[in-house]
C-alpha cells in the first residue's frame, strides 16, 4: 500500500513517500526550506515518484497536513494535493497538524493538548484521545489554560512555551509528513477518505484578505 504524505503548513515543509509492505515504510523523505513550499512541492513529489519508479495511479492514497498553520503553505499543499488526487483517480486523506502534534507524545490514555502559536496573542488548539479529535479551536491565552487541566500538553514551538509558562508543557519536534501515515492507513483501513471537491484548509480562522476585505460595491450600489 503506497501512500504520498504532503505536510506544507508549518515553517518547514516537506514530503514523504511510504510503503506500508515494507519493514520501513517510510521510503523517502524531501524538507522543504524555509518558505519555499509553493516553488519546490510539486517539482520534490515528481523527483520522488521518478527516482522510486512510482506513477501516480500507483498510491493508495494521498495524505495532506492541511492546516492549521501558514495560510499560504496550507493553500499549497492542499491545492496540490486535490490536484494530484484528480489527476490520478487517488483517494485523498487530510490530517490535521493539531492531530500530529498530539500524536508525538505517549497520553498514556487520557487527554493531549496540543497547542500552536497562531499569532494576535492567539493560539491554535486541539484536544484528542488517542486519533479521536475531541476539538479544535483558536483561543486566547486565558481560554488554553482553563482548558488545558488534565492531560498532557504539547507544542513544537518555543514561542509557545514561552508564552504560556503557567503549564507543564512538552517541547516536541515539528512533526513531519511522514507522521501523517498511521492516520493515512487508519482511513485507508476503513475505506474513508475526503471529498477533492469539497476539501478546504484547516485554518481555524480567516485570513488578513478576509478580515479586511471591503464588501463589492454592487453596480447599483
Amino acid at each position: 500500500m503506497r501512500i504520498l504524505l504532503i505536510n506544507t503548513a508549518s515553517a518547514e515543509g516537506s514530503v514523504s513517500l511510504a510503503d506500508e509492505a515494507l519493514a520501513e515504510p517510510v521510503v523517502a523523505t524531501v524538507v522543504l526550506p524555509g518558505r519555499t513550499s509553493s516553488e519546490q512541492l510539486i517539482p520534490a513529489i515528481r523527483r520522488l515518484l521518478e527516482q522510486h519508479a512510482w506513477k501516480l495511479s500507483d498510491l493508495a492514497a494521498i495524505a495532506v497536513v492541511h492546516g492549521p498553520g501558514s495560510f499560504t503553505g496550507v493553500r499549497v499543499g492542499v491545492s496540490a494535493a486535490k490536484g494530484l488526487s484528480e489527476a490520478g483517480g487517488v483517494p485523498l486523506i487530510a490530517v490535521s497538524r493539531l492531530a500530529l502534534l498530539a500524536a508525538s507524545v505517549d497520553g498514556e490514555g487520557g487527554s493531549v493538548h496540543a497547542v500552536l502559536d497562531a499569532g494576535r496573542g492567539e493560539f491554535y488548539y486541539g484536544e484528542y484521545a488517542g486519533r479521536r479529535c475531541v476539538r479544535e479551536a483558536l483561543l486566547s491565552k486565558r481560554e488554553v489554560v482553563a482548558g488545558t487541566q488534565g492531560g498532557i500538553v504539547v507544542a513544537c514551538e518555543e514561542r509557545v512555551k514561552q508564552a504560556l509558562p503557567e503549564l507543564e508543557m512538552q517541547l516536541v519536534d515539528e512533526p513531519s509528513a511522514a507522521a501523517a501515515l498511521p492516520f493515512a492507513v487508519d482511513r485507508i483501513d476503513r475505506q474513508d477518505s475526503d471529498d477533492v471537491a469539497t476539501l478546504d484548509a484547516n485554518y481555524l480562522r480567516r485570513s488578513d484578505a478576509e478580515i479586511f476585505a471591503k464588501p463589492a460595491i454592487g453596480v447599483g450600489g
